[in-house]
């Protein structure tokens, strides 16, 4: 089974864990800012100064901004493929831990301010922001790690060497013959058999020929029988001379020696 969907799901759940941590952040650094400070001293009326109090616009945008760069520090961290050398992992990491120290730092104490002014005790003051930090930390390690394995499979499925294919093996074409060579130059296997002839009656002799056509027409020139044989003149005197076959006579006809 391959390992990429393994890896790809892992690096879902990674993104989830490090989006819903840094919406939480946001939303508390954002609610953090407008907790109004403390009355200047000599307001008459505390409770309405602080109804009217609104933060700065400023103050709202740089509540937003930590988390945003944390998160960006991260994607930057985790999808480019660094190169390899202590000098790249010192800019690497050397960039990223102030970045996402000064960010974890700042939203600690945004939240734990937010969840002081909610009128929470003080053990979840203090420990709840770090589930929320703890949640982006890890999410941030499991993206390098999957990053780093995902870079590690690729580069061994590159350098494998493929499955040889086999190739079938052709027969060497035949030697083509030229024109006008003999027949008989080509092997005796490869001539093709002749179908048999059908066999032809044999014609009689031309001595019988005559003989029958004269028998059959007694008053028949030698020149008509020339034409009905499809022979010389010539041939027809020398088979011409023998005397024409006479018709057997009728035995009953003889008369009876006394």
């Amino acid at each position: 089974m391959s390992k990429f969907p393994t890896m790809g799901a892992g690096r879902g759940w990674a993104y989830v864990a490090l989006v819903l941590g840094g919406g939480v952040s946001i939303a508390a650094n954002v609610a953090h800012s407008f907790i109004p400070p403390a009355a200047p001293e000599g307001t008459a009326d505390p409770v309405a100064w602080a109804a009217q109090w609104s933060p700065e616009p400023g103050a709202v945008l740089l509540s937003v901004v930590w988390p945003v760069f944390l998160f960006i520090a991260v994607e930057v961290l985790a999808k480019p493929s660094w190169p390899s050398g202590r000098w790249w992992r010192v800019l690497r990491f050397g960039g990223m831990l102030p970045v996402a120290a000064v960010a974890a730092i700042v939203s600690y104490r945004h939240l734990s301010g937010l969840l002081e002014h909610y009128g929470e005790d003080t053990v979840t003051v203090a420990l709840g922001p770090l589930a929320v930090d703890g949640l982006m930390a890890m999410a941030t390690g499991a993206l390098i790690a999957t990053a780093h394995r995902a870079a590690v499979v690729v580069a061994e499925a590159t350098a494998a060497p493929a499955d040889p294919v086999t190739v079938p093996e052709m027969p060497a074409p035949a030697p083509a013959i030229e024109t006008g060579r003999a027949v008989s130059a080509a092997p005796a296997a490869v001539e093709a058999t002749p179908p048999p002839r059908p066999r032809t009656p044999r014609k009689p002799d031309t001595a019988t020929a005559v003989a029958r056509l004269r028998a059959k027409n007694p008053e028949i020139t030698q020149a008509e029988a020339a034409k009905r044989l499809g022979v010389t003149d010539r041939t027809i005197r020398r088979y011409w001379n023998p005397a024409p076959v006479e018709p057997a006579s009728d035995p009953a006809a003889a008369p009876v020696a006394a």
